[in-house]
């Protein structure tokens, strides 16, 4: 596979795992299973392996669950809300284990704590003085939805925890769930009320944790695990099992299963154990959890964005059944990819009836000759949508035929293309329209995205009033949002007099759109629905640019791909060639900059806020170079953005410090030629432990 191919296979995967993420996170209705997801995930690591500028700050690897929902009030998380790594395999647990070593730089043995990993909920309680003050689910890990209300209903959860030990402030998190027996009464009771069931037990605890009127949330039975913490005033034990040992103590619940072990057979062993023991548990389980138990290497060990280093969730394998594939439907995306999903004879895999799955692009049909009439053998770990494995060639029917996959789009009938890479005259895995903004996918789904809650987050906007709207032809690009009150001031045909519409719903439609005139620069390049370009990497550009007017210039400034704004561009960490070129790309279209210059007329954009503001590298461009001895590259790094300093891997004359270790070469030259200061390891840990 080419450079250029495995972008398009990235891009192609990002934006399905981000869909999903979504779906699971905030909507509480999965469409692909555990094995699925995961399935895509692992694609997706192997091409950051094989190509690693793909592994920049816009990747799924980078990102935690999903914006929360505007129907809750938001409680920002004073210490991330981490998800974990994922281990399908005994020599992945080798590998995390012979990494942390690594990063370490040590030989002996760590201990490990492993524990069931809980299919529910995350939550997070706030303790202050020993009382519950607050709850949030986890959100996109650094903000989450405010459920005190609800949490207070679940009568495993403490509002005061008891004991001497219990610090003055400490933020508890754990996982909601539901048992087996009270999940099936619960069903009994929707069906019996003529209401809609629950698909499993994560995705009625999750629903019923997220209601806004709490007495439906009290009368679920759901309950809950303490098993981590965030935010403490202090710890009574230095290690992992000390802190849960203390909070079964304070009244608080904790998982029983546990296992100590310095090595992958002692590891593995209590793998085997659970896995046998998990349909007797009583409640879901979809693995095992391995965490380094010492407190003092958890913090040396750090995390990466999405996940702690020190800690990977051991998943079980998936369970399979088979089924008929009735039909192939394609689906047109917003950037006018053409996705098949495969449509399925229902089918119980598990306990849970299961109907569709993805089957990503014409070439993984070809690849697993998928036809229509097949018996496929299809899995799922836990949730709803299959991914399918197999087709059972010898129940093909007789007159079955190769699928053909449509050259035209069927949203708009234009030519659906597959690109060919100029060099190796290899075609694109992803077919696209080709109808851009005249196909009304592809406009419906942009401007969908761009009022979407991570982006501006425009309440009363939904995908219904956005389809009506264009349908009318009230709006046509972004810019229109912003101006569709002042037309109708003007208009003879008032949008409340529209069916479907109230003069109230009006007012506060037009209300909510003058409330996000003014948003941050991280979610406005967010919400343009740029190539490559995620919340992390929209985030990383904000602080970086600091303003609208300096990122145009520099992305107009970059425009030849070979100076000084280039390279600057291309200097920071996690900015590789298939994100610049992304950029530059889309910059370079009179189009885009139309469609800004509008929304430039009509917004205010935000400079972001420092992430660190009482650290003096905060904001700082710091390279490190050369052999470093007291901590290994990827720890000093962590440590340094940690603190808000922007690590860069290029010297330029806008870089503020040089960290040069042993055997520093052309880096340390440069610095020096620029006069950017240049500190020596030991001068680096003085100056941040300050």
């Amino acid at each position: 596979m080419t450079r250029d191919e495995a972008a398009a296979a990235w891009a192609r995967l990002a934006a399905k795992i981000a869909e999903h993420d979504l779906r699971y996170h905030e909507q509480d209705r999965p469409t692909i299973s555990d094995a699925a997801y995961d399935a895509l995930r692992l694609e997706l690591l192997a091409l950051e392996s094989a190509f690693p500028e793909l592994a920049t700050a816009t990747s799924p690897s980078q990102k935690v669950g999903a914006a929360p929902s505007s129907r809750f009030g938001k409680i920002a998380h004073t210490k991330p809300m981490l998800s974990l790594g994922n281990a399908f395999s005994p020599d992945d647990v080798e590998e995390f284990l012979a990494r942390i070593l690594r990063f370490l730089g040590s030989t002996d043995p760590v201990a490990i704590r492993a524990e069931p990993k809980i299919d529910g909920l995350s939550l997070s309680l706030h303790y202050h003085e020993g009382r519950l003050i607050r709850a949030a689910t986890r959100g996109d890990g650094r903000e989450g939805e405010d459920v005190t209300r609800n949490a207070l209903t679940i009568a495993s959860i403490p509002h005061l925890l008891k004991g001497n030990d219990v610090p003055d402030l400490i933020d508890v998190r754990g996982e909601v769930y539901m048992a087996h027996g009270d999940f099936q009464a619960l069903n009994a009771r929707q069906l019996e009320a003529g209401a809609e069931p629950f698909a499993n037990p994560r995705n009625a605890a999750a629903g019923s944790l997220r209601q806004l009127d709490v007495s439906i949330t009290a009368s679920r039975p759901l309950a809950f695990f303490a098993y981590a913490w965030g935010e403490a005033s202090s710890l009574p034990a230095d290690t992992q099992s000390g802190i849960i040992t203390c909070f079964e103590s304070w009244g608080l619940p904790v998982n029983p299963l546990s296992h100590i072990a310095t090595n992958a057979e002692g590891l593995m062993g209590f793998y085997r154990q659970i896995e046998m023991r998990r349909s007797s548990l009583g409640y879901d389980i979809d693995g095992v959890v391995y965490k380094v138990d010492r407190l003092d290497l958890q913090d040396r060990l750090g995390m990466v964005s999405r996940a702690p280093r020190w800690a990977i969730a051991h998943k079980f394998p998936a369970e399979q059944a088979r089924t008929r594939l009735l039909d192939i439907e394609i689906q047109v995306g917003r950037t006018g990819a053409l996705t098949p999903v495969a449509k399925l004879s229902p089918v119980t895999v598990g306990g849970v009836v299961v109907s569709n799955a993805t089957l990503h692009n014409a070439d993984e049909i070809a690849r697993k000759d998928i036809r229509l009439g097949d018996m496929v053998i299809v899995q799922r770990a836990g949730d709803v949508i299959p991914q399918v494995v197999e087709i059972v060639l010898s129940e093909r029917p007789g007159d079955s035929i190769p699928f053909e996959f449509p050259s035209l789009c069927p949203a708009c009938g234009s030519h659906a293309v597959r690109d060919q890479n100029e060099k190796t005259g290899k075609m694109d895995a992803v077919a696209r329209c080709t109808g851009g903004l005249i196909c009304p996918a592809q406009a419906m789904e942009r401007l969908k995205h761009f009022v979407s809650r991570n982006a501006f987050d425009i309440e009363g906007l939904d995908d219904k009033r956005i389809d009506w709207l264009v349908a009318e032809g009230l709006i046509h690009q972004p810019a229109d949002i912003f101006t569709l009150a002042r037309r109708d001031a003007t208009s003879t045909q008032k949008l409340s007099d529209q069916k479907g519409w109230k003069e109230k719903s009006v007012t506060n439609l037009f209300a909510a759109i003058e409330a996000r005139r003014t948003i941050g620069l991280d979610r406005f390049l967010f919400s343009l629905g740029i190539r490559h370009v995620g919340e992390a990497t929209a985030r990383l550009l904000a602080r970086a640019y600091g303003s609208i007017d300096a990122f145009i210039k520099a992305m107009n400034d970059a425009a030849d791909r070979a100076g000084e704004a280039y390279s600057e561009l291309l200097g920071f960490d996690q900015i590789g060639e298939t994100v610049a070129h992304a950029l530059l790309d889309f910059f370079a279209e009179p189009h885009n900059q139309s469609v800004i210059a509008d929304l430039l007329a009509e917004l205010t954009i935000e400079a972001p806020a420092p992430v660190a503001r009482d650290s003096v590298v905060s904001g700082k461009t710091v390279v490190f170079t050369g052999t470093l001895v007291q901590m290994t590259r990827d720890e000093a790094k962590s440590r340094a953005e940690a603190l808000g300093a922007k690590v860069s891997g290029s010297v330029s004359a806008k870089t503020d410090y040089v960290v040069a270790g042993d055997a520093a070469g052309s880096k340390l030259e440069k610095a020096r030629a620029l006069s950017v200061p240049v500190l020596s390891e030991d001068e680096w840990l003085a100056l941040i432990s300050n």
